[in-house]
C-alpha cells in the first residue's frame, strides 16, 4: 500500500490501518514467513462499504475546476 500512497509516512499508515482493523473495516492476515508479512483485505463490513468508497473515489477523482468558483 505505501507504494501505492508515496506520499504517507510508514508510521501514519500503520496507525490508519490499526484503527480500520480496530473498527471492523478491515481484516488482517499475517503470513510466517521471513521477515514476517502481513495482509489486509475488507471484513464483511468493509465490503458493506465498498459501493460508498468507491462512490467517493470517483468524487474525489473528478477534475478539480469544479471547486474553483466557490472559492473566490
Amino acid at each position: 500500500m505505501g507504494r501505492r500512497m508515496p506520499n504517507i509516512t510508514a508510521r501514519i499508515l500503520a496507525k490508519a490501518l490499526r484503527e480500520l482493523e480496530a473498527d471492523g473495516v478491515i481484516a488482517r492476515t499475517v503470513y510466517p514467513t521471513l521477515p514476517p508479512q502481513v495482509g489486509y483485505r475488507l471484513s464483511e463490513a468493509g465490503e458493506d462499504l465498498r459501493p460508498a468508497i468507491l462512490a467517493l473515489h470517483r468524487w474525489g477523482s473528478r477534475p478539480r475546476g469544479v471547486f474553483d468558483i466557490a472559492a473566490e
